[in-house]
C-alpha cells in the first residue's frame, strides 16, 4: 500500500470516525507543486512524497485547528512556465491555503508573480542563489553564505586551495552563485587568473578539455580546487573524467553544492569517493530526531533503502513552522499567518532548531560531508546555525540592501538611506 492511499484511509477514517464535517471542521488544502515527470522527477518526486508523509503525520495529530489536512498534488512536469500555470491552479481553483514546492530558481521565480498577485504563501525548500526576498515566501533551502561561502573556506582552511574552478551548469543558480563567490574570493586576495568559471549546459557530457583545464590551474604547484554547481546526471561524466585523468580527491578536491544522497542512490560512487559536498543535512547526521525521520520515512515509504537528503528537511522545517503559525495565528488566512511565522523556531535534523528570520530565510548549521562508496556522507565539519542572509555581503549592489517583513514590510531596504526599494523583476 502506497503512503498517498494510507493518507487517504486515514482521512476516510477520520470521516466514519466523526460523522460529516462540520464547516469548520472541512479540510485544510495545502498544495504540492512539484514535478513528477520530466527531468526533474527524480530529484523532486521525493519532496511530493515528504510532504504526504507530514500531511499524514499532522492528521494522526488531529490534524491543524482541530482539522484534517488535504494535500492537493500536481505535476508542473518539469516545465517552467508551467509551474505557473500550475500555481495559479492551485490558489484559485484548489483554494489551497500553503503551496509547498519548486525546486530549480527558474521554476520559483516562473512561480513568484502569480504567488504574489494572488496573495499566496511558497514554502522553497532548496539551496538557491539568494538575492531576493519576497512577503510570499518563505525560503527554508540555504542562501549562499549557509553553503557557498562556508564551503569556500572550508575548503581554503582546510584543505590549502588557492585557485579555482568554478563550474556550473548554465542557468541562475551558478551564475549568481559564481559571481557571489567570485568577488568573496577576490576580496579575500584571490588573484584574477586564479579563478576559471566555466558553464555547460544541461546533460553535458565530453569534459575532457574542460577537467584539462582545472588540471592546467595546478601547473605553477598551487592547490587546486573545484566548486561544483553542475545539475544532473552531467555530473556523472565529470566525476569520471577526472578519475579517467588520474585525478583523485587528494589532487584536486571538488565540493558539490546539488549533489546529495539522493542524487548519489543507485549509482557507482568508485569515481566520486573522497570528493566533497555543502549542504545543511546529511543522512547520517547524528541525533534522536533523525534517527526518528529516517525510520518514518522507511515506514511510509515501505522501502528501507531510500535515502534522505537536505531538502527533505528544508520539506519538514517549512512545514512543522507553517503548522505553528497557522496554530499561533488562529487561521489558515495568508496574512495573519506570515505575521506569525517570524520567530517561529522548529527542530532540525541535526540536533538543533530552526527559526524563521524576518527576511523570511532560516538559520541553518552548514555541514560539509566526504562521499563514501556506498553514496552517503563521513561528516567532516559543522557549524553552529547561520541566519541566512537574502542580499549577499560581496556584491556591491546587494551589499546595502535588506530585508524585513516583521517591522517593515519590506524585502529590499537600502540601509544607507532606509528607503524600501522596487525589487526588479527577472521573472
Amino acid at each position: 500500500m502506497t503512503g498517498f492511499t494510507r493518507m487517504l484511509l486515514l482521512t476516510s477514517a477520520l470521516t466514519a470516525a466523526g460523522g460529516a464535517w462540520a464547516q469548520e471542521g472541512e479540510p485544510i488544502k495545502i498544495g504540492v507543486l512539484h514535478s513528477l515527470s520530466g527531468t526533474m522527477a527524480i530529484s523532486e518526486t521525493t519532496l511530493k512524497d515528504t510532504v504526504l508523509m507530514l500531511v499524514e503525520q499532522q492528521n494522526a495529530k488531529g490534524g491543524v485547528l482541530g482539522r484534517p489536512l488535504e494535500a492537493v498534488v500536481v505535476d508542473p512536469a518539469s516545465d517552467w512556465p508551467l509551474f505557473a500555470e500550475k500555481a495559479r491552479e492551485l490558489l484559485t481553483v484548489s483554494d489551497v491555503d500553503a503551496i509547498f514546492g519548486c525546486w530549480t530558481s527558474v521554476s520559483r521565480k516562473s512561480v513568484l508573480p502569480v504567488i504574489e498577485e494572488l496573495n499566496g504563501l511558497l514554502f522553497y525548500p532548496v539551496q538557491y542563489e539568494g538575492e531576493e526576498s519576497s512577503k510570499n515566501v518563505i525560503y527554508t533551502g540555504a542562501a549562499p553564505n549557509q553553503q557557498a561561502i562556508p564551503a569556500v573556506d572550508y575548503m581554503t582552511e582546510e584543505l590549502g586551495v588557492e585557485k579555482w574552478a568554478l563550474l556550473g551548469t548554465d542557468y541562475v543558480y551558478p551564475r549568481t552563485t559564481n559571481n557571489i563567490l567570485d568577488a568573496y574570493l577576490k576580496s579575500n586576495g584571490v588573484a584574477d587568473e586564479d579563478i576559471f568559471v566555466n558553464y555547460t549546459p544541461f546533460g553535458h557530457s565530453d569534459w575532457s578539455k574542460i577537467v584539462a583545464d582545472v588540471v592546467a590551474l595546478g601547473a605553477d604547484g598551487k592547490k587546486v580546487g573545484v566548486v561544483s554547481t553542475i545539475n544532473g546526471d552531467a555530473n556523472v561524466g565529470f566525476y569520471k573524467e577526472l578519475a579517467a585523468a588520474g585525478v583523485s580527491a587528494d589532487d584536486i578536491p571538488v565540493m558539490a553544492f546539488s549533489v546529495g544522497e539522493e542524487e548519489l542512490s543507485g549509482l557507482d560512487t568508485t569515481n566520486l569517493v573522497g570528493h566533497m559536498a555543502a549542504w545543511n543535512y546529511f543522512q547520517t547526521a547524528e541525533s534522536e530526531q533523525n534517527d526518528e525521520f529516517i525510520t518514518a520515512w522507511h515506514e511510509f515509504t515501505g522501502d528501507d533503502k531510500r535515502v534522505t537528503n537536505d531538502p527533505m528537511e528544508a520539506t519538514m522545517i517549512g512545514f512543522n513552522a507553517w503548522v505553528a503559525a497557522v496554530e499561533a495565528a488562529g487561521t489558515t488566512d495568508v496574512d495573519p499567518v506570515l505575521d506569525a511565522i517570524v520567530g517561529v523556531e522548529v527542530p532540525n535534523l541535526t540536533g538543533g532548531t530552526a527559526q524563521v528570520l524576518p527576511n523570511h530565510h532560516i538559520t541553518k548549521p552548514v555541514l560539509i560531508g566526504e562521499i563514501r562508496e556506498d553514496g552517503q556522507f563521513d561528516i567532516v565539519s559543522q557549524t553552529d546555525p547561520v541566519p541566512g542572509d537574502a542580499w549577499t555581503d560581496y556584491l556591491p549592489e546587494s551589499a546595502v540592501l535588506d530585508a524585513d517583513w516583521a517591522d517593515k514590510d519590506c524585502g529590499m531596504i537600502n540601509t544607507d538611506t532606509g528607503a524600501c526599494v522596487q525589487q526588479q523583476s527577472n521573472y
